[in-house]
């Protein structure tokens, strides 16, 4: 499995991926689940994907050639190279996860395997404003608004909290990036299917090119105390939360407070009684 998350912020986007795959629990191997395409001046594109690793290598091979139809008839097909808006670019990415489907889509049936894989795609294109997609398996999308300012894909679920807890658009781009680093410790803390070495993109809105970005390892040393910090504080906040009083005795915030809408839990107490 994998875990990755992309960013949209009103300065900029992040990007973060691990690169652990596993076909069981000894059949672990490590690929990165990050593409980057950069045409300076012009435009700035990130891939993450999660899913199916022949499918999202089959994808994005083929997102390098794949070509859609122009909206005007005589126009030139529509690549991610020359597409003018994000969402053309998008667009082309579905129709890349379509062929792989159509290609490998039967035979993975025929197998019993299902065609899963998705994908965060972000970045910028000169002359609009910077954009973050959310790609499915059927080839569709959606894209991240000011109120859903992040996508995650893989195992989402551990590492969610602090990213609805932290991140608004106007949250800077180091402070998202160190989030998004704290969400992956504790994905990593949870799960044994996300793994090492991780990639860290931070894109600049308006730049249309990016130099930071770091493959982070074990050895890291920003991650080694990302991981440690964040452990410690967390027990230091859980120890400072005052313990539940079952004695209905003088607290400051009560436990044993009877509820203006719900009655408690009766107990079964002889084989003929029914609570419903």
């Amino acid at each position: 499995m994998t875990y990755c998350v992309g960013i949209k912020l009103n300065a900029g986007l992040v990007f973060l991926s691990d690169s652990r795959t596993n076909a069981g629990l000894d059949a672990i191997s490590t690929f990165r689940k990050m593409m980057i395409y950069e045409k300076r001046d012009d435009r700035f594109m990130v891939m993450l994907s999660a899913g199916n690793l022949s499918i999202s290598q089959s994808v994005r091979e083929v997102l390098q050639v794949e070509k859609i139809a122009a909206a005007e008839p005589g126009h030139e097909p529509i690549t991610i190279w020359n597409a003018t808006s994000m969402f053309d670019a998008a667009r082309v990415l579905g129709a890349a996860v379509r062929r792989v489907y159509q290609q490998d889509g039967p035979s993975l049936k025929a197998s019993g395997i299902d065609f899963n894989a998705s994908m965060i795609f972000g970045g910028q294109i000169c002359g609009e404003a910077m954009r973050l997609f959310l790609v499915y398996s059927a080839g569709n999308f959606i894209e991240a608004t000011r109120e859903t300012c992040f996508f995650q894909v893989g195992e989402s679920k551990y590492g969610k909290p602090i990213l609805d807890r932290v991140l608004t658009p106007a949250t800077g781009l180091d402070e998202a990036a160190k989030c998004a680093l704290v969400s992956m410790d504790s994905t990593l803390k949870s799960n044994l299917s996300v793994g090492p070495p991780l990639d860290l993109l931070v894109y600049r809105e308006g730049q249309f090119a990016s130099d930071e970005h770091v493959c982070v390892d074990d050895a890291n040393p920003y991650f080694q105390m990302i991981r440690t910090t964040w452990g410690q504080r967390l027990r230091e906040v859980f120890e400072s939360i005052d313990d539940p009083r079952w004695d209905g005795g003088d607290a400051t915030h009560p436990l044993m407070v009877k509820s203006a809408r719900y009655e408690p839990m009766r107990k079964i107490t002889h084989p003929g009684e029914r609570i419903v």
